[in-house]
């Protein structure tokens, strides 16, 4: 199983992440930035355990995100 590593504080909003994996991210109506549903926050990350069913699609949300901010581990 692979964990999606999301860096929150360095988001720019931009929403590529909801529109490509709607099921595992909201924008905030509050700042604007994305959030990863479910995840753990760890310092200033967020981390989401994820198995096989999503990690096609979000390996592709991760090449996608102009800042570079979402990791797969």
């Amino acid at each position: 199983m692979a964990n999606i590593i999301f860096y929150r504080n360095k988001c720019i909003g931009c929403g590529i992440c909801f529109e490509m994996q709607p099921a595992l991210w909201r924008l905030s109506k509050k700042d604007g930035k994305a959030s990863l549903l479910k995840s753990i926050p760890k310092k200033d990350l967020f981390v989401l355990p994820a198995g096989n069913p999503v990690l096609p699609l979000a390996k592709e949300v991760a090449l996608a995100c102009p800042v570079k901010i979402i990791k797969i581990v």
